[in-house]
């Protein structure tokens, strides 16, 4: 409200009628208290300031306007019907009151199915746990199946999503798909085929839930992964497994025994064989060798036979028979001794010394 003035005004009369009576003397004189300028003409701008404080209160109040952040989409929904359209990530103004705004998250989600629960969650809304999917296989045993689901909302279909199945799409869209589809694959399959049949399960647990998924109208959700992570067995089960794979190693090593053995035995065959092949060719070649060098000495006998002609022979025993007289006339005490049959006669000379020996051979 205006500020009052009187008070002013009447302590500036009270100042000028001291200053009169002070026989001429001013020098106590004190100026009267000036307001501000803002305070004299706060009268005439309070109306405007209490507009804009309104108004401002009321934005406050009521947020006419929201800030939608990447990964997520606002479905506009105005008395109650849902906008086809999304809002996109940005700023976006609204009519309080008369429009409401839901936002949802388009970012990758995760439902894992675990036999117990986890912390892996957290306060993280993305993620969602649920237990594992109890399931009887083709005998009627039960086994339990851990698994992790990964899925988003398209931002395109959200308002007709939230509009047809709620807020809690993923337990209406997600949840019933994934455990008729592992029930029906891992059904069909024994308790002990399932540990060796894991990669083709995971297969059609894969495709099962896709082809299910992608059939809903609208294309709601868009699958991403299914990983298959663990297969629990009962404790029974698990006991012949582990028989049945000590069996198995057992035989595997009794096959790996037999098959080193024959090796071994094929390997000492082997050589045997070969030791034979090599003693066979040596002796095949020494033969050979033998072979050749009768032949080579035969004709060589043979040339040097056809090389004696009688001519030949008696030239030779002229010679020996020089040297007979040589040793004749140096040595008359001699031994000859006469090889016969010979063309050419052997002659061994004793000389006096009888500690030396002369032999000539030719």
């Amino acid at each position: 409200m205006p500020i009052d003035n009187d008070y002013f005004k009447n302590r500036q009369q009270q100042n000028k009628k001291s200053g009169s009576n002070d026989n001429g003397g001013g020098g106590n004189y004190q100026p009267p208290f000036e307001p501000p300028e803002f305070f004299k003409n706060f009268g005439k701008k309070a109306g405007f300031i209490y507009a804009i404080i309104a108004v401002v209160a009321i934005l406050f109040i009521t947020k006419p306007f929201l800030t939608i952040e990447s990964g997520y989409v606002g479905i506009k929904k105005t008395l109650g019907k849902y906008a086809e359209e999304p809002l996109r990530p940005g700023f976006h103004i609204i009519i309080p009151g008369y429009e409401q705004v839901i936002v949802v998250d388009t970012k990758v989600r995760l439902m894992n199915y675990a036999t117990v629960e986890t912390s892996t969650g957290g306060f993280d809304q993305s993620i969602r746990s649920n237990p594992a999917i109890n399931i009887l296989d083709a005998r009627g045993l039960p086994v339990s199946i851990e698994l992790t689901v990964q899925y988003r909302l398209t931002a395109d279909g959200a308002p007709t999503t939230i509009a047809n199945w709620g807020p809690s799409w993923e337990e209406k869209i997600i949840n019933p798909v994934v455990r008729d589809i592992v029930r029906n694959v891992v059904g069909n399959y024994t308790a002990e085929e399932l540990p060796t049949k894991r990669n083709e399960i995971a297969i059609k647990i894969q495709e099962g839930i896709q082809k299910d998924i992608d059939s809903l109208a609208d294309k709601p959700v868009l699958l991403q992964s299914v990983q298959l992570r663990e297969i629990v067995l009962p404790q029974k089960i698990k006991d012949q497994i582990e028989r049945v794979q000590i069996a198995n190693q057992e035989s595997e090593r009794v096959r790996y025994e037999v098959l080193r053995t024959r090796q071994e035995a094929e390997k000492r065959a082997a050589k045997a064989t070969g030791d034979a092949e090599a003693n066979r060719i040596e002796a095949k070649g020494r033969a050979d060798a033998v072979t050749i060098e009768a032949k080579a000495q035969a004709v060589a006998n043979k040339i040097i036979a056809d090389s004696l002609t009688p001519k030949l022979l008696q030239m030779q025993q002229i010679e020996i028979q020089g040297k007979f007289n040589d040793a004749l006339r140096e040595n008359k005490d001699a031994k000859i001794f006469l090889t016969p049959g010979g063309s050419t006669p052997n002659i061994w000379v004793d000389t006096k010394d009888k500690n030396r020996d002369t032999a000539i051979n030719q």
